[in-house]
């Protein structure tokens, strides 16, 4: 288990910017893929970006894509999320993880493919 630790998040207006981080603590961070999910209250969690372990190929969800970046720093085993233009329905808890996996395929966000969660960061909107 690689222990994942997210921070950044907050409060926002509409058409605001947050950038979030996962600092992960341990070995063979590099090794695999790593990624965001995000819960909305009453909502199942789901995938909002993956990046592959050498950072060479990055995947989002349709509702994210063009206004979210995703990055990491091998060195720094540290993951992070750039959101912008964020709107209301962006508003939730904002998990890192890490895949069992150093890639991301067609599949990525099926959850039983990742582990190593963190403790969630909370990304709230207003309108």
């Amino acid at each position: 288990q690689v222990p994942m630790v997210e921070s950044g998040g907050g409060l926002v207006q509409a058409g605001g910017s947050l950038r979030l981080s996962c600092s992960a603590s341990g070995l063979a961070f590099d090794r695999y893929a790593v990624g965001w999910f995000r819960q909305a209250p009453g909502k199942e969690r789901e995938g909002v970006s993956c990046i592959n372990w050498r950072a060479a190929y990055t995947v989002y969800s349709d509702s994210v894509k063009g206004r979210f970046t995703i990055s990491r720093d091998n060195v720094k085993s540290a993951l992070y999320l750039q959101m912008n233009s964020l709107k209301p329905e962006d508003t939730a808890m904002y998990y890192c993880a890490r895949r069992r996996s150093e890639s991301c395929t067609d599949s990525w966000s099926f959850i039983p493919d990742w582990n190593s969660w963190g403790q969630g960061t909370q990304v709230t909107v207003s309108s």
